[in-house]
């Protein structure tokens, strides 16, 4: 498999694209995995996109994009809801390690976003720091139904496409890099079943695919 050095946007996004097509298709390359890269990367990285993705168990970033060791900087919270450190390290992956792609990666089934539409259908709010996290998909929710969005698919679509957005809007140093033409941010709602990924937002560059697949 061709490897690109300093890839464009565009160029990481594609990767990402043929890594999800084999990935679908069940005939992965699992490339990067062996010892001759763990040996290459260990005096330092320099990954091309930054993924930022719920935690669910079933949305390993490596095995969906068939991707390897050193490519993917990963940052993944329930929901994926962001707070100060998730905002940090996702600069700290464009600005200083000069990831030319970030990646907002939801996917249908999401715990989450199903807690927080309970919890505004039927008042049921979960205990702890959890309640946090349905707090802050709320927002996403309610955008969707008040956009007529009613649909499993079409909220998490929202709560990704809003992700994107509070993104751009919290990190000057990643709407700076977006704006340069240095990096892009795109969304994206992963399927359970299929294992595609369907594109729903971009911000950097124009894409001409609706799905990864």
């Amino acid at each position: 498999m061709d490897e690109i050095r300093n890839p464009t946007p565009r160029e990481a996004f594609e990767l990402l694209v043929a890594g999800n097509q084999r990935f679908v298709a069940g005939v992965p390359e699992h490339p990067n995995q062996d010892a001759a890269r763990r040996t290459e990367i260990a005096p330092g990285q320099q990954p091309f996109a930054v993924l930022f993705g719920c935690s669910d168990s079933r949305l390993a970033a490596e095995i969906i994009f068939d991707r390897g060791l050193g490519d993917l900087f990963v940052v993944r919270t329930a929901g994926h809801v962001m707070g100060a450190e998730v905002l940090g390290s996702i600069e700290y992956g464009v600005d200083v390690l000069g990831c030319p792609l970030v990646v907002v990666l939801g996917h249908d089934s999401c715990g989450a976003v199903g807690a927080a539409c309970a919890a505004l259908e039927d008042g049921t709010v979960p205990a702890g720091y959890i309640r946090d996290v349905v707090e802050r998909v709320t927002p996403s929710v309610l955008a969707a139904r008040a956009a007529g969005r009613v649909e499993p698919q079409e909220i998490l679509a929202e709560h990704v496409r809003h992700t994107v957005d509070l993104l751009l809007d919290r990190s000057r140093v990643l709407a700076e890099k977006v704006a340069a033409g240095d990096t892009a941010v795109v969304g994206l709602c992963y399927r359970l079943t299929d294992g595609s990924a369907q594109l729903v937002a971009s911000r950097g560059f124009d894409t001409q695919a609706s799905a990864l697949s």
